[in-house]
């Protein structure tokens, strides 16, 4: 079975960087019947905090991306000690005392060398006696995992056939000096324990689950399927990272972005797919095929976002709209022609407040200098309301023969007269839902 996860810190709200590898692990378990896992990675216990761990679920939850469980890394502390153990026996782990200035001191030697800036193993020539002596100077060190120097190779879900030299990486810390348990290990234990058969995250993570690759084997797990898909950048191929905390998701719930819209558009991003609105759920699982997506940087306009939503929003029925309506106060018994009659008219549910103002208020009118005579005589013309259906056409009838205007000249003043605007739904279908029009004219 397809089991899959996301692993996001509760450190802050969710972005589109980490919807897009949420969602591509959604869609992978939910497609072919597996589960899918949300894990909290909470190991950091001064940045996390419940409110964002309740921020993540809530995003999540108003996507519709739901999961079969929920794990928090902070309640297996006592399972990473174990991994942590059984690393020691296994002459994989070791204790390093560099201080980062010396860390950093080295790592300048090597790079002035014309090396790759890899830690050098000075720890592990260190006696029991030197040992003792630095942690009673410095107190603990950190533990590094012992990596095998030779080549890690894995195909790629995305980026196909991966080799990556271990001899060029330095041995990653898994658990700091103060003993907080780093995410490489904490992952890769989880992902073990927890049967994760597929793990879809960013290319920034591909050195990482090189190392990963060598912790899994060295604690007996079974290494899942790896993919990596692109990151994200901005419109113009900039770095995005600066601008991801305007890209929260809650953010774009507030500016409108219904959530079909969201999904269809990420689950096809960068992808060979045409972007487009997909109908349901089903039917972004069922189309969806990780193959499809290339390795080069994905551009993201989040104002891509709006036409779509407002596409979606053109096929809803009033149903799915009644409680914006009744929050707006639509009386039940306008709800469905007001709907009909704004809903091609909008980018966001937001917008409807606008409509239901110029309904209930009327608009201020624009009228031309010259239509001011014209416009005053058709108005003298409007019968007393409530409007019908055929009161529009009556009317401007009536207002043609009186003043011999016809066509735009004729249409287009009165429309901006009662409206204020020189566009929007058919006049027919709009003058029964206006109820201040000649007052305010």
């Amino acid at each position: 079975m397809t089991v899959t996860r996301f692993a996001p810190s509760p450190t802050g709200y969710l972005h589109v960087g980490n919807l897009r590898t949420a969602l591509f692990n959604y869609l992978i378990a939910r497609k072919s019947g597996g589960q899918f896992i949300l894990r909290l990675d909470d190991t950091d216990p001064e940045r996390s905090t419940q409110e964002y761990a309740d921020g993540i679920q809530e995003d999540l939850e108003w996507l519709g991306l739901t999961w079969d469980r929920i794990e928090r890394q902070s309640e297996r502390l006592d399972r990473y000690a174990a991994a942590a153990d059984t690393l020691r026996e296994r002459g994989r782990f070791y204790e390093a005392f560099e201080t980062p200035t010396e860390l950093e001191l080295k790592r300048k030697k090597l790079l002035n060398m014309g090396k790759p800036p890899v830690y050098d193993r000075a720890a592990l020539d260190l006696s029991e006696a030197e040992k003792e002596k630095l942690r009673a100077e410095r107190g603990d060190g950190v533990w590094r995992f012992k990596l095998d120097q030779e080549r890690i190779e894995w195909t790629d879900g995305i980026l196909g056939d991966i080799s990556i030299d271990a001899a060029s990486v330095s041995d990653p810390v898994l658990i700091r000096a103060d003993g907080q348990v780093l995410y490489t290990i904490a992952s890769v234990v989880d992902d073990t324990e927890m049967g994760i058969t597929h793990v879809v995250r960013g290319s920034d993570h591909v050195t990482n689950t090189a190392t990963q690759i060598q912790i899994i084997e060295a604690l007996g797990g079974t290494v899942p399927s790896f993919a990596h898909h692109s990151l994200l950048t901005g419109p113009q191929g900039e770095a995005l990272s600066k601008r991801l905390g305007t890209l929260a998701l809650r953010d774009l719930r507030d500016r409108g972005v219904e959530p079909l819209a969201l999904l269809s558009h990420m689950a096809r991003l960068g992808s060979s797919d045409p972007i487009g609105l997909r109908g349901s759920m089903e039917e972004l699982i069922e189309g969806f095929d990780l193959t499809k997506f290339g390795s080069a940087p994905t551009k993201f306009d989040v104002e891509d976002l709006f036409p779509i939503t407002a596409h979606h929003l053109q096929g809803l029925p009033v149903a799915a709209v009644k409680d914006t309506l009744d929050g707006l106060g639509v009386p039940t018994d306008l709800q469905e022609p007001f709907w009909l009659v704004a809903r091609d008219n909008i980018t966001t549910r937001h917008d409807l407040a606008g409509w239901w103002t110029l309904c209930t208020e009327g608009a201020d009118p624009v009228i031309d200098d010259e239509d001011k005579d014209f416009v005053a005589e058709a108005l003298s013309l409007l019968p007393d309301g409530p409007f019908a259906a055929d009161t529009w056409r009556t009317w401007t009838s009536a207002v043609k023969e009186k003043t011999g205007r016809k066509g735009r000249g004729l249409f287009m003043p009165l429309r901006k007269a009662l409206t204020g605007m020189d566009h929007g739904p058919d006049m027919s279908s709009l003058m029964p839902l206006l109820q201040v029009v000649k007052a305010k004219a």
